[in-house]
C-alpha cells in the first residue's frame, strides 16, 4: 500500500510516496483503511528532524500522522468492539517501527479506534482525535476546579478551540487572546471574556483579572513572556518541551498527548460532544493528494491555519486528485 514517507529529515520537499508493506492486526488490533489522515504541527516537527532524537531507534524512512479516518479493513479475532465495514477515526503513534497516520492501511489497537461521530464527515471525524485528547490532557494537567480562571493562549487555534469548550464544561472561567476579527468566534466557543493578542497580551489580561488568572494553556507557545498574566503559585502549561523557570511558585508543566493513545473513555466523550454539536470549528482547511502532502506541510509551517488540512487516500487511487486540491469545510458523513 502507500504511503506518504520521510526519507531523510528535512523540508516539506523530502517527502514521498512509496509502497509499503503492512502487517496483519496482531492481539487487540484492527487495520484501518484510511481515507483522510490529518498534517498537524507535530508532523512538521517529526519532518524537520526537530525530534529526531525520539526516532533514534527506528529506520527511516518514517511515516508521520497522528489522526485518521477510514473503515475497518480487519481486525484480530479477539477483537469485539469493531466488525469489518465500520467507519472510524483514530490516534496513531508515529515513533513505532511501521510510522504513523499517513498511510493507505494502518494498525493500531483498537482501544485507540472510534466511530466516527453521528452527523460528521470522516474528512471532520480525521481531524478530532488527537487535538481533542490532547485537550483533554491538559485539563487534567492544568488540575484546576471548577471556577479557576484560565487563560488559553493562541484562542482562535486549533487546539485552543477545544480546550475553551472543555474547560466551560468544567465549570472553569476562560480568557483568551485573538485578533479582533476572531473574537467573536473565541466568544461562540465559550470565553468568558477575550483580549487582543500580541505584545504585552500577559498585561491585558492582568488589567481584565486582576492579581492574575490561576493558569494558563499557551498552545500559542508564547513563553516567559505570559508569566506575568498568572497569579502567585499557579500553573503553567504548554504542548512542548519547557526547561524555564517560572518564579513566584509558578508551577511548570508540560503536555503530552501520548498519555492518552489508548483512551477509548476519552474518544468516547469527544465522539458524544461532536454528535452535539459541540465543536464548530472541524474545517478542512485544504485537501491534498498524498504525492501533494508537501503542500499541507508549507500550509501548516506558515501558521494561521483554522482546521487542519488532509491527506486523502481515495478509493480508487488517483482517481480523485483534482477534486481533494479544492478546501473549504465539508458536511455529511460521505465526501468521496
Amino acid at each position: 500500500m502507500r504511503a506518504v514517507v520521510i526519507p531523510q529529515f528535512g523540508d516539506p520537499d523530502v517527502l514521498a510516496v512509496q509502497s509499503v508493506t503492512v502487517r496483519p492486526a496482531a492481539a487487540g488490533e484492527v487495520r484501518i483503511r484510511v481515507r483522510a489522515a490529518a498534517v498537524n504541527p507535530t508532523d512538521i516537527a517529526t519532518r524537520s528532524g526537530l525530534v529526531a532524537a525520539a526516532y533514534a531507534d527506528f529506520a527511516p524512512p518514517y511515516i508521520a500522522g497522528m489522526d485518521a479516518a477510514g473503515t475497518i479493513e480487519s481486525v484480530d479475532p479477539g477483537v469485539d468492539r469493531f466488525r469489518v465495514g465500520d467507519t472510524v477515526m483514530a490516534i496513531v503513534m508515529p515513533r513505532r517501527p511501521e510510522g504513523g497516520a499517513h498511510a493507505e492501511l494502518i494498525v493500531v489497537p483498537q482501544a485507540a479506534v472510534a466511530p466516527v461521530p453521528e452527523n460528521l464527515s470522516i474528512e471532520q471525524a480525521a481531524m478530532l482525535p488527537m487535538n481533542g485528547l490532547t485537550a483533554l490532557e491538559a485539563l487534567d494537567v492544568l488540575d484546576q476546579p471548577a471556577g479557576a480562571t484560565l487563560m488559553v493562549t493562541g484562542g482562535a487555534g486549533y487546539l485552543a478551540s477545544f480546550v475553551i469548550v472543555l474547560a466551560k464544561r468544567a465549570g472553569l472561567r476562560v480568557i483568551a487572546d485573538g485578533n479582533p476579527a476572531e473574537h467573536e468566534a473565541i466568544r461562540r466557543r465559550g470565553a468568558d471574556l477575550v483580549v487582543e493578542r500580541g505584545e504585552n497580551v500577559a498585561r491585558r489580561v492582568v488589567d481584565a483579572v486582576p492579581g492574575g488568572v490561576d493558569a494558563v494553556l499557551d498552545t500559542a507557545l508564547i513563553g516567559s513572556d505570559v508569566f506575568p498574566a498568572i497569579r502567585d503559585g499557579g500553573v503553567y502549561a504548554t504542548v512542548r518541551t519547557f526547561r524555564e523557570q517560572a518564579g513566584r511558585g509558578i508551577s511548570v508543566r508540560e503536555v503530552w498527548v501520548r498519555a492518552r493513545l489508548e483512551d477509548t473513555a476519552g474518544l468516547l466523550e469527544l465522539s458524544s460532544l461532536a454528535t452535539e454539536g459541540s465543536f464548530d470549528f472541524l474545517d478542512v482547511a485544504a485537501r491534498v493528494t498524498p504525492e501533494d502532502a508537501a503542500r499541507a506541510h508549507r500550509l501548516v509551517e506558515a501558521g494561521g491555519l483554522r482546521g487542519r488540512p488532509l491527506i486523502i487516500f481515495c478509493k480508487n487511487g488517483n482517481m480523485c486528485s483534482t477534486q481533494v486540491k479544492s478546501s473549504g469545510t465539508v458536511g455529511g458523513r460521505e465526501t468521496f
